[in-house]
């Protein structure tokens, strides 16, 4: 077992787990932050996608020791301050159906979005297209991330994100 300090949305946090555990499985298991997914264990799926120093990443084959002193945000960081646009763009859109890859949907849209302002329908397709929906939620998906963008635009809050 080794000590691994990073920051967890916001907050300093250390840990003593073995250097090669997927960050996943100290977030959900050690830590208790459940937002991230677990749904292939590959980075194929995208359920967990969360945020490594403001980039979309997967901790399901994130080893927790490469993350010392870096910055982890999950979706309950994203929304620590209330809900980000994104967020609110989803509800809006009514975008959940079973609602298991959403987390990963929202965190990879959020980047998306940091990137890019003003996502043609192909940029959105193509940013999110390693994030899998089985209910096939993707047209509300679509919905939603131009709907945040124009928040976004318009000057709506970025809190925590």
């Amino acid at each position: 077992m080794v000590a691994h300090q990073f920051i967890l949305n916001g907050q300093s946090v250390t840990v003593e787990t073995p250097a090669d555990l997927p960050l996943l499985w100290v977030l959900r298991d050690v830590l208790g932050v459940t937002g991230p997914k677990y749904g292939c264990g590959v980075g194929v799926c995208g359920a967990c996608t969360s945020h490594l120093d403001g980039e979309a990443f997967r901790p399901c084959i994130h080893p927790v020791g490469s993350t010392a002193g870096r910055e982890v945000m999950t979706i309950e960081g994203l929304g620590a301050q209330g809900l980000h646009p994104v967020q609110q763009a989803w509800v809006t859109e009514d975008v959940a159906q079973c609602g298991f890859c959403q987390p990963g949907q929202i965190m990879a849209a959020v980047a998306l979005l940091r990137k890019n302002s003003h996502p043609s329908d192909a940029d959105i397709d193509a940013a999110m297209s390693e994030n899998v929906c089985r209910c096939g939620t993707y047209v509300r998906i679509r919905a939603a991330i131009k709907r945040a963008a124009l928040l976004l635009r318009s000057g709506a809050g970025v809190n925590g994100g």
